[in-house]
């Protein structure tokens, strides 16, 4: 419960920090959402019961999963396929990349993160967009 209570928090700070008026955190059967209506915005009533969250139904649509290595995300925090706005991006589909080489940045609690590649190969896949916020685990890159 703590860790969770954590990740709320970071998610809150990050609504801050980019002056997000939404935002949701997701896990397996679960999800949290925030919304920021402006500054007199009232918090939504809790309401608690002892009845058991039902749980997601699976879709029947397979999700294509890219071929090769992902690169994943260490941390909660903003991704950034470029080192600044304006810049080229570290990397694109095809391009060829090394071990340790810088395939893009996270941006968590004002730090940003250098993500490298694990592996040499071409990149096969981009799965996270610039500026999206993501979740540890959560796929970068594909590189086969």
């Amino acid at each position: 419960m703590a860790d969770l209570q954590k990740r709320i928090d970071e998610l809150a700070e990050l609504m801050e920090e980019f002056g997000l008026e939404q935002a949701e955190l997701r896990g397996e059967g679960w999800s949290v959402g925030l919304d920021r209506n402006g500054p007199n915005a009232t918090p939504a009533p809790v309401h608690t019961n002892n009845v058991a969250p039902t749980p997601a139904k699976p879709t029947k649509k397979k999700k294509s999963i890219p071929k090769g290595t992902p690169v994943s995300s260490p941390m909660t925090g903003i991704y950034y396929s470029a080192p600044s706005p304006g810049a080229a991006a570290f990397c694109k589909v095809g391009d060829s990349v090394t071990s340790g080489q810088v395939v893009g940045l996270i941006e968590a609690m004002k730090v940003f993160n250098e993500i490298t590649a694990p592996v040499s190969g071409n990149v096969t896949a981009l799965k996270a967009e610039n500026g999206q916020l993501v979740q540890p685990g959560d796929p970068l890159i594909y590189i086969g």
